[in-house]
């Protein structure tokens, strides 16, 4: 009997047709509509029901308007979409299942915590470039008040949050994935030229593995995540043999300032450059708010990642301002139980590759 040949596990996908992101969508609250990058959301809600009676039923129907908007925007039926690939942090995916029994059309519901838009991506594009579906759209959705009543405290409580806590995200994003080309698109800038608008094209895609750092505090959830990042990236360059400056950006989807700042110190003590670093790398929690806005740490969510993707990077791809990102969207693995049991809070991170042509 022959010894089988054992091969080195590689964490990265890298997709051969390197499916496009046709469009995308991004949706955020008041507080979000007041933060930084406000003038990159598509929409921005001046009330976060969204005119609905509850805030379970406000992020539902948040995600299923990015979903939407997101076919319309590509031209795209429901018909003609092959699979719809989404997730949220509420039990039993409630916004994301009740968004999909109004849609019609093959649903996955995907959990990955916070890390939820790029697993959805991932998962979407290995559809898409294996050629088992010529269109499918993915999305993540996050409520503040959603998250507040689940996994720490009804607002009416009104309990005090420490400096280390973050705020999640009101927000929603959704793109499209398809092999078609959808040919050359123009944009009129602000100054009246023309511009030729760049196809953006998800070229791999790296699996995170759970790491638990010890950390039990639910207030702490950057310093539980951050580790979590920190391997998903070094895998990353190292499956692809790449440096940092080979992308124009890379992103983690919700670490906050104090995630951030726990990033930057292991991966420089890993021996990557501080000033590359700081060039290149930002946390999506970090950029989301101002300063003023009193969020303490940051922002933090599905929504979070999900909604600066689908918003401020793609836009910035698609107009020629970015060529190469690394998205790393980052999860909380805890349930509403786990924390009074005792139990560590393990940490995920899945990242993926785009890039602009």
């Amino acid at each position: 009997m022959t010894e089988r040949k054992r091969k080195k596990r590689t964490q990265t996908l890298i997709f051969r047709n390197r499916p496009y992101v046709v469009s995308s969508y991004s949706l955020g609250g008041k507080k979000e509509g007041e933060g930084p990058l406000a003038g990159w959301f598509d929409c921005c809600l001046s009330d976060d029901t969204f005119g609905e009676k509850t805030w379970e039923k406000a992020e539902s129907k948040m995600l299923k308007t990015a979903m939407t908007e997101v076919m319309a925007r590509a031209g795209r039926e429901r018909e003609e979409v092959g699979a719809m690939l989404s997730g949220d942090l509420l039990n039993q995916l409630m916004s994301s299942s009740f968004m999909a029994r109004d849609m019609h059309i093959p649903f996955l519901g995907m959990y990955g915590a916070c890390s939820t838009m790029t697993e959805s991506l991932m998962l979407g594009s290995v559809l898409v470039d294996g050629g088992y579906s010529d269109n499918v759209i993915i999305g993540a959705s996050s409520h503040y008040c959603t998250a507040e009543r689940q996994f720490r405290m009804p607002l009416e409580h009104g309990n005090q949050r420490p400096p280390s806590a973050q705020w999640t995200a009101t927000a929603a994003g959704a793109m499209l994935l398809s092999m078609e080309d959808e040919g050359e698109k123009m944009e009129v800038d602000e100054n009246g030229d023309v511009k030729q608008l760049r196809k953006v094209r998800v070229e791999s895609g790296t699996i995170g593995k759970v790491i638990d750092a010890g950390v039990k505090d639910a207030n702490q959830m950057g310093s539980a995540m951050a580790p979590a990042a920190v391997d998903t990236l070094l895998n990353h360059l190292q499956d692809t043999e790449r440096t940092p400056d080979h992308y124009d950006a890379i992103l983690t989807g919700d670490l906050g300032f104090i995630g951030r700042d726990i990033v930057t110190d292991l991966l420089t003590d890993a021996g990557i450059s501080a000033e590359v670093l700081k060039r290149v790398y930002d946390d999506c929690g970090a950029m989301i708010y101002g300063k003023r806005q009193d969020v303490h740490s940051g922002g933090s969510g599905c929504g979070c990642s999900a909604s600066v993707f689908a918003g401020y990077v793609f836009k910035r791809m698609v107009r020629g301002e970015l060529k190469r990102v690394l998205l790393i969207s980052t999860g909380a693995m805890l349930s509403t139980i786990s924390p009074f049991q005792g139990e560590s809070i393990p940490g995920i991170a899945h990242a993926i590759s785009m890039e602009a042509e």
